[in-house]
C-alpha cells in the first residue's frame, strides 16, 4: 500500500520531470544548431590538385619547379593541407595555445585525385580530414563538413552526357568509400553549370551545389496558393542575396512562365515537393574575392569585420554568410592564414554570437523559400561562360602578350579522340561486358582497390562470359582507355595561357596513353588523325609552333613500354635497393622467384647471375613483368655490363625458352672472361641487336638515386680532403677572423664542408645510439661543439638531410619520454632539452612543429594530470616542473598549469 507521503513525492517528481522537459524544449528552441535563428557562417575551401601521375608509372615524378620539394603536391601539402589539419592558435608570445583541425570547422571538398595522393603520402593528415568530417557531423546534427567533387575536375557543360554522369558517379562513390556516408552536395569544377548538368545532378541524387553570385539570372519567392505568380527579380549582375538558399527547377527556357510551379494552377503546396529540383547556395562574392586577392584573411579580426559587414539588418530570423575560395589560399597562396581562420572559427565568430556551420546543416534548418533561374552556361573563373576551356576568350592570359587560339583546336582534337574511343569501347567492350558503360561507371571500385581479388570480383560481376586471361587483359585495357579519356579533359589543361605548359602536356600524355591502349585492343591507328587536329592548335612558343609538335617533343619522348621497365630493373639491380619487395627471399637459388615492385609493375625475377672481371661487372637475368593495372605481362632476358663509374650497357630481348637462355648466358659470361669491355659489348650486340639502354634510360627517381650512389665515393674522398685542409689551416682561418679580414673562399668552403661532414657523421651515430644514454649524450655534446665552432668561423652548414635527421631524433626522444621511458627521467629530459638547444645552435632551420604536436596531444591527458592531481612525492613534483619547462622550450603555453601548481 502506498503512503500519502509517497504519493506526494511521486506527484512532485512528475511535476519536476515536466519542468525539466519544458526546460529542455526551451533550450532546443533556442539552440541555433537545431533551429534556424541568428547569423550562421560557412567558409568553404575547394582543395584540389590535378592528376599529375605519369600515366605509365602511376606515380608523380620529380618536378624541379617545386624545389626543394619533390613535386607540387608535396610542396602544397606542407604549406597548406597539413597546416590546416594542425592549425596553430598562438598567444602574444608566439606560444602554442591550441591546435585546431580547420577541416572540422570549414565546409570543404577535396578532389578525389588529391585524396588518393594524400592517402599514400601522409596517412596522418588523411585521417585528420576523415575525423574532421565525423566530428563536424556530430556537432551539426549528422551533417558533416565534407562534400564530394566531380572526379577529375572536368568542365561538365563541355562534357558529353555519359562523361557528365561518370564524373558525378565516380565523385560520389569515391567520397562514400572514404567518408563512409553519401555526400549531400558536390563541388563542380570551376563551378561550371548549365541546365543539362543540373538535370544530371538531380538524377544522381545531389541535394545542393555552391555557385558564384554571377551565375544567377533571376529569382523570386516560391509560389504559394496565396501568391501563385510572385514577381521575378533580375539579379544577373551579381545582385542575388547570398544569405539564403535557393531552389532550382529544370527549365527549357528562361521566361516569366517557365517555372514548373506556374503550370499547376490548382495544385496544393504539398504536391510541389514532388517536382525535381536542386538547391543552390551562392557564396558572398565580394568577401570571397577579397579572400583570394586582398589581405582580409591575414587578420581574423579583419576577416570577422568583413563577414559582419555582410549581415543583413532586416531582422530576418536567420541568415547565412557563406564564402568560398580555393582551399590552397590558406597557407599556400597566403602563408600563415590557416592560423587566421582557425582563430576565427573558435574565437572571433563565436564572440560575435555567430554559428559556424556548413551548407548541408543550414539547409536542414532553413529549406529554400526562394526559387532561382540560372544563366545558360557559366563558371566562377570565366566571364564568358565556359570559353576559358574552349576558346580564345582572354581569361587566363590577362596582362600577357600570348594568345589562347590553341584552346578550340585542342578541345576539338580531344572531342574527336573521345568519340573514336567510344566506338572502340562499345565494339570490343560489348563482347566482354554485359553493359560496358555500367562497367565504366563502376570501375571506380577498382580505382579505389586494385588488389587482384577485388579486380577479379569486378570482372566476374560485369563479364558476358568467363573471360580468358587474354580477355581479362583486354577488358582492363578498355577501362583504362576510358579512364585516360576522362583524364585528358581535366580542366587545368586549358586554364592557363599556353598549351605547352605542364598542365597541357599532362592531358596530352593521358590522350597518348588512351590512344596506345585502343591500339593494343583494337589495332586501330588513331594517332595520325589526332596529330592532324593538334596541328591546328597554334603554340605561343616558337620551338613548338603547334600542338602536334608539343605532342612529338614532350609527350612521345616520355612514353614508356615494358622494355624500358625491364632495363630500369636490370640496371638498378646492380644496386639492389627496391623498397617495395613483396618477399624477402635472397638470390641464392633456394626459391623459384624473387618478386619486387617497380612502380605499378610486379617484377618476378626468375633467374639472376652476376660475375665480375676486374673493373667490369656483368649481370644476366630472366625477368617477368606484370602490370598491376592491366594485368598484361612480358617475359624478358636482360644483360647489363657495368664498365665502372657512370657507364652501363644494357640489352633486353624476349625470353624464347630455357635452352636459348642457357646458351645466351654462357656466351655472355664467356665474353667477360677476356676482360675486354669492347669485346663484351660486341657479343651483347650480336645476341640482342643494336638497341641498348644506359643510365639515362632509367626513370628519373632511380637515376638520381644511383647518380648519388656513384658519386658517394668521390664525395667521401672530397670530404676527407676538405677536412684535412680545414685542420691544417684552422689557425690561419681563425687569424683572418680575429683581424676582421675576409677568409679566402677556398678556406671558408673547406671549413663549411668539413664541419658539415662532421655534423652528419655525428647525427648518424646519434641515430644508431639513440637508446644508449651515455653514447647519445656524448654525440649531443659533439654536435654542440660543432655548432660553437661553426658560429666562431661564421660557417653556414648546408645539410638539408641533417635537418630532417635532427627533427626526427627530437620526436623519437620525446616519444620515448612519453610512452617508452625506462631510465632516469631527469637525465633523459635534459638530454632532449640539450638536443633542441643544439638544433637551434646549428642553425639548420629545424621545425619543431611535429614535436610540438606530440607534446600538446599529451599535455592534457598525461602532463596536466601529473601536475594537478595531488602530487604525492618530490619526484613527481620535479617531473611535473621538468615537463612544463620542456613545454616552454617547445613554445607551448603551459602558463595556466603553472598558475595552478601548489
Amino acid at each position: 500500500m502506498t503512503s500519502t507521503a509517497e504519493l506526494t513525492t511521486t506527484s512532485d517528481s512528475k511535476l519536476h520531470l515536466d519542468d525539466v522537459a519544458q526546460d529542455l524544449q526551451s533550450l532546443a528552441d533556442n539552440d541555433p544548431l537545431k533551429k534556424a535563428q541568428g547569423v550562421y557562417v560557412t567558409v568553404h575551401g575547394h582543395f584540389y590538385q590535378p592528376p599529375r601521375e605519369n600515366p605509365y608509372l602511376d606515380a608523380i615524378e620529380r618536378q624541379p619547379s617545386a624545389s626543394p620539394f619533390h613535386d607540387w603536391n608535396e610542396r602544397i601539402h606542407w604549406e597548406c593541407y597539413r597546416p590546416n589539419a594542425f592549425a596553430r592558435v598562438l598567444n602574444d608570445k608566439g606560444e602554442l595555445l591550441g591546435i585546431v583541425n580547420n577541416y572540422e570547422y570549414m565546409s570543404f571538398n577535396i578532389g578525389p585525385t588529391l585524396m588518393s595522393w594524400l592517402e599514400r603520402y601522409d596517412l596522418e593528415v588523411y585521417q585528420r580530414i576523415l575525423e574532421a568530417d565525423i566530428n563536424s557531423g556530430l556537432r551539426l546534427n549528422g551533417h558533416g563538413n565534407a562534400i564530394a567533387q566531380v572526379y577529375n575536375h572536368i568542365i561538365l557543360p563541355l562534357a558529353n552526357e555519359r562523361d557528365k554522369y561518370t564524373q558525378i558517379r565516380w565523385g560520389k562513390a569515391d567520397f562514400k568509400s572514404r567518408f563512409g556516408r553519401d555526400t549531400e552536395g558536390i563541388w563542380l569544377a570551376e563551378t561550371a553549370i548549365d541546365y543539362a548538368t543540373v538535370e544530371a545532378l538531380i538524377a544522381e541524387g545531389i541535394r545542393f551545389i555552391v555557385l558564384a553570385p554571377s551565375q544567377a539570372q533571376r529569382c523570386r519567392p516560391l509560389p504559394t496558393e496565396n501568391d501563385p505568380q510572385p514577381e521575378w527579380h533580375e539579379v544577373g549582375g551579381n545582385q542575388i542575396d547570398p544569405t539564403r538558399p535557393y531552389r532550382c527547377y529544370l527549365k527549357p527556357t528562361l521566361n516569366s512562365t517557365s517555372s514548373p510551379l506556374n503550370e499547376i494552377k490548382t495544385t496544393t503546396v504539398e504536391k510541389t515537393e514532388d517536382l525535381p529540383y536542386l538547391d543552390i547556395f551562392f557564396y558572398d562574392g565580394p568577401i570571397s574575392r577579397d579572400m583570394g586577392f586582398s589581405d582580409v584573411v591575414y587578420s581574423s579580426h579583419h576577416f570577422a569585420g568583413r563577414v559582419g559587414a555582410a549581415i543583413r539588418g532586416d531582422h530576418r530570423p536567420s541568415q547565412l554568410i557563406s564564402v568560398a575560395t580555393d582551399g590552397e589560399t590558406f597557407g599556400h597562396h597566403k602563408k600563415g592564414t590557416e592560423k587566421t581562420i582557425a582563430y576565427a572559427f573558435i574565437g572571433e565568430f563565436p564572440r560575435h554570437g555567430w554559428t559556424v556551420t556548413n551548407f548541408a546543416h543550414y539547409l536542414s534548418l532553413n529549406p529554400p523559400s526562394w526559387e532561382v533561374e540560372l544563366k545558360p552556361v557559366t563558371a566562377w573563373s570565366c566571364a564568358h561562360g565556359v570559353d576559358r576551356w574552349q576558346d580564345d576568350c582572354g581569361c587566363g592570359g590577362e596582362g600577357g602578350v600570348w594568345h589562347q587560339k590553341w584552346r578550340r583546336p585542342l578541345r576539338d582534337a580531344l572531342n574527336w579522340l573521345r568519340d573514336q574511343l567510344i566506338l572502340v569501347f562499345e565494339e570490343f567492350g560489348g563482347k566482354l561486358f554485359t553493359d560496358p558503360w555500367l562497367a565504366r561507371d563502376e570501375y571506380i571500385q577498382v580505382l579505389r582497390d586494385r588488389s587482384a581479388a577485388n579486380v577479379t570480383r569486378f570482372l566476374d560481376r560485369h563479364q558476358t562470359h568467363k573471360l580468358t586471361d587474354t580477355e581479362q587483359i583486354d577488358a582492363l585495357r578498355l577501362l583504362e582507355m576510358q579512364r585516360h579519356a576522362l583524364f585528358m579533359f581535366t580542366s587545368c589543361g586549358w586554364f592557363f595561357e599556353e598549351l605547352s605548359r605542364p598542365e597541357g602536356t599532362q592531358i596530352l600524355r593521358y590522350a597518348a596513353r588512351a590512344l596506345e591502349l585502343a591500339g593494343d585492343v583494337a589495332g586501330v591507328q588513331l594517332e595520325k588523325g589526332f596529330l592532324k587536329l593538334l596541328g591546328l592548335a597554334p603554340s605561343n612558343v616558337e620551338d613548338f609552333k603547334h600542338g602536334a609538335e608539343v605532342y612529338r617533343q614532350l609527350v612521345l619522348t616520355a612514353q614508356i613500354g615494358f622494355k624500358q621497365v625491364a632495363a630500369h630493373y636490370a640496371i638498378n639491380s646492380l644496386f639492389d635497393n627496391y623498397s617495395n619487395n613483396f618477399a624477402t627471399q635472397d638470390r641464392s637459388g633456394n626459391v623459384d622467384t624473387y618478386q619486387k615492385r617497380v612502380y605499378c609493375y610486379t617484377a618476378n625475377e626468375l633467374d639472376y647471375q652476376m660475375q665480375r672481371m676486374g673493373a667490369l661487372t656483368m649481370v644476366v637475368g630472366n625477368l617477368k613483368l606484370v602490370s598491376e593495372i592491366t594485368w598484361e605481362s612480358e617475359n624478358f632476358v636482360f644483360a647489363v655490363l657495368h664498365l665502372g663509374g657512370w657507364d652501363f650497357h644494357c640489352c633486353i630481348q624476349q625470353f624464347t625458352g630455357r635452352r636459348d637462355y642457357s646458351e645466351l648466358k654462357e656466351r655472355l659470361f664467356a665474353s667477360l672472361q677476356q676482360a675486354s669491355a669492347a669485346h663484351a659489348i660486341v657479343v651483347m650486340t650480336q645476341i640482342f641487336g643494336d638497341e641498348a639502354f644506359s643510365l639515362q634510360s632509367l626513370f628519373a627517381e632511380e637515376r638520381h638515386r644511383i647518380m648519388k650512389l656513384l658519386s658517394q665515393e668521390t664525395l667521401n674522398r672530397l670530404d676527407q680532403l676538405y677536412t684535412q685542409t680545414y685542420r691544417e689551416n684552422y689557425g690561419v682561418i681563425m687569424a683572418f677572423h680575429r683581424d676582421g679580414l675576409t677568409v679566402p673562399q677556398e678556406l671558408q668552403v673547406a671549413a663549411e664542408i668539413a664541419l658539415g661532414y662532421r655534423c652528419m657523421t655525428t647525427l648518424r651515430s646519434l641515430e644508431q645510439d639513440i637508446t644508449e644514454p651515455q653514447l647519445s649524450w656524448n654525440h649531443i655534446l659533439e654536435l654542440e661543439a660543432i655548432a660553437t665552432e661553426a658560429k666562431h668561423l661564421r660557417c653556414r652548414l648546408n645539410i638539408p638531410e641533417g635537418k630532417e635527421i635532427l627533427e626526427q631524433l627530437i620526436i623519437k626522444f620525446l616519444w620515448q619520454l612519453l610512452h617508452e621511458h625506462h631510465g632516469s627521467f631527469t637525465t633523459d629530459i635534459q638530454r632532449l632539452e640539450k638536443l633542441i638547444d643544439v638544433g637551434y645552435q646549428l642553425n639548420l632551420g629545424i621545425s619543431l612543429e611535429k614535436a610540438q604536436e606530440l607534446y600538446f596531444s599529451c599535455l592534457h591527458s598525461q602532463i596536466a594530470p601529473l601536475c594537478l592531481n595531488n602530487i604525492s612525492s618530490t619526484t613527481e613534483s620535479v617531473q611535473c616542473r621538468q615537463w612544463l619547462k620542456l613545454g616552454q622550450k617547445l613554445a607551448v603555453d603551459v602558463s595556466m598549469i603553472i598558475k595552478k601548481l601548489p
